[in-house]
């Protein structure tokens, strides 16, 4: 097998980037070590980035919202002269798999929207500092910023040359944040995204491809003036964070894992996964000075935390692995008691960030490329937040009725008020607003069923499941339903799937995603990109790649 990669880490572990910490400032800088490659076979030079760099990024922005939410402003910077971000590493792409390709430029659109909501979210606002040259991915870290500055000299710029150069695009939301968050002109968005070498100082400021251009001998004073001011402003209460330690986690030869609260069996020959997730074993705590006291192991943070790890090794270490069925065990009652805790003090800094962790996990699933199936079986704890993998499945089946020989407390749903507004998907809609896009008044009248544990008919009534099965059906109905899914297409899943999820409204992160897994993915196997005479296997080499010229 190939090499596993691993999504935890933590300061001690850091090649890349750097944070030091001042009251409520915080300053970032990106300094890569070249050396550090995941994978041989390439050097990040020029502050490039491959997947290593950024979940290491991913790490600094979790900790930065749970271990630091005394800060109120993060300056991201470079550690390098002449060069704020050469973007993703160009040979790295040249020489990856085309799955690990997608699946890189996703994640690192998912890290881009969270530090990117930061400022919304959890008050944390990021300005990006930018000395020297800004290119690619790399002008795609500052876009997702709150806030950009560019230093007006004769060297420093910002540019998104992928298609003139590579024959591929800005993978990570380049082109939507350059139309619909700045808001650029299109003729000069155009002109932009073709010029390789970029725009420069004022002339980006006029563009709207940043918000100021400072001079290079006033620039770091400028920078720091404008936190003091960002930070100044800011309603964000002082806090004491709390440390999010390594979690216990346990990987077995044919791939399954084990977590304290979830566990994910993988079966590689029938190209499946099975994702249990647990509930409670403690009763809620009184309140978040409880909860507080608990760290990281208070039951909705921990599981959180177990749940998205697993997304993401699955994502990248079980690629074949076309089929996750979704599962949980325990007490509905106690997983909505710990999840009203945070409800009843949503303004309680801990509260709010870990109520948006759950917000962006269950993101995290909406977004990936799997077939998903959720099974409502006895004994489940389908209530709150763990509903939402009903919603968020492709398709649920619910067991109907009592099973010879199964001593488990009746399957049950239950609603919490954190089923209409809490976890909303990248469309700005709950789950149920997606699920009833044609009947509105459906989702109004399942208010009236918060907190009732509904059995496999009312569920049925209510439309909040696929189809409720007896003890008869099944076992056999179940097993074929996952061997056919397992046996399609993966292309033709993937995009099936993702046209279906997303109903209703398009908003700039629906179109982020969107682009990437229908135009990048498509790019990303054509010739001219990645063909032997491609661009992108021959940039560097001083040849221009050789492309085919039909606009097809």
């Amino acid at each position: 097998m190939s090499k596993v990669i691993e999504f935890q880490t933590d300061p001690s572990k850091y090649r890349h980037w750097r944070v030091d910490y001042d009251g409520p400032v915080a300053t970032l800088t990106m300094d890569v070590d070249e050396t550090g490659g995941l994978f041989d076979g390439y050097e990040l030079k020029l502050n490039s980035y491959d997947l290593g760099v950024d979940i290491e990024l991913n790490d600094v922005v979790q900790r930065m919202r749970f271990e630091h939410p005394e800060v109120k402003v993060v300056v991201m910077q470079s550690g390098k002269d002449k060069v704020f971000c050469a973007g993703a590493n160009i040979r790295m792409l040249g020489g990856a798999a085309h799955a690990h390709k997608v699946n890189f430029c996703k994640f690192t659109n998912e890290t881009r929207n969270s530090y990117e909501a930061a400022e919304a979210e959890s008050g944390q606002k990021y300005i990006a500092a930018i000395k020297g040259a800004c290119a690619g991915g790399g002008y795609e870290l500052a876009l997702a910023c709150n806030h950009l500055m560019l230093v007006d000299d004769a060297t420093s710029s910002v540019s998104l040359p992928e298609v003139p150069l590579l024959a591929v695009l800005p993978g990570t939301g380049g082109l939507t944040r350059v139309t619909d968050k700045r808001m650029v002109r299109r003729d000069l968005a155009d002109v932009f995204c073709a010029t390789e070498e970029g725009v420069k100082g004022k002339r980006a400021v006029e563009w709207r491809l940043v918000d100021e251009a400072v001079p290079n001998s006033t620039f770091d004073e400028v920078v720091a003036e404008r936190a003091r001011e960002f930070a100044a402003a800011s309603a964000k209460p002082d806090a004491t964070g709390i440390a999010l330690t390594p979690l216990q986690k346990a990987v077995a030869e044919d791939g399954s894992l084990s977590y304290s609260l979830v566990e994910v069996q993988v079966d590689r020959a029938a190209r499946t996964a099975t994702i249990t997730l647990s509930g409670p074993s403690e009763d809620a705590p009184a309140d978040m000075d409880a909860v507080h006291a608990q760290g990281d192991q208070s039951y909705m943070l921990r599981l959180a935390r177990e749940f998205e790890d697993a997304i993401l090794h699955l994502r990248l270490n079980e690629m074949e692995c076309g089929l996750w069925t979704l599962r949980t065990q325990g007490d509905p009652e106690g997983v909505a008691a710990h999840e009203a805790v945070l409800r009843d003090n949503a303004d309680h800094w801990l509260a709010n960030e870990t109520r948006h962790y759950w917000k962006r996990t269950l993101k995290r699933l909406d977004v990936t490329s799997r077939s998903l199936v959720t099974l409502v079986e006895h004994g489940s704890c389908f209530a709150g937040v763990l509903a939402e993998l009903i919603w968020a499945a492709d398709r649920s089946y619910m067991m109907e009725d009592e099973f010879e020989g199964d001593n488990r407390p009746m399957a049950t749903i239950t609603l919490t008020p954190d089923n209409f507004g809490t976890y909303p998907m990248g469309n700005d809609l709950t789950r149920l607003q997606t699920r009833f896009l044609a009947t509105p008044d459906t989702v109004e009248g399942l208010r009236e069923e918060i907190g009732t544990a509904m059995e496999a008919e009312d569920a049925n009534d209510h439309g909040l499941v696929t189809m409720i099965m007896d003890d008869i059906d099944w076992e056999d109905e179940i097993r074929i339903i996952i061997e056919e899914r397992a046996s399609f297409s993966p292309d033709a899943m993937t995009g099936m799937e993702a046209n279906l999820r997303f109903a209703g409204p398009e908003t700039m992160e629906t179109r982020i995603f969107g682009r990437l897994t229908a135009w990048q993915n498509w790019i990303f196997n054509r010739p001219n990109a990645v063909g032997e005479n491609g661009a992108l296997q021959r940039y560097g080499s001083g040849i221009r790649g050789e492309f085919n010229m039909k606009r097809v």
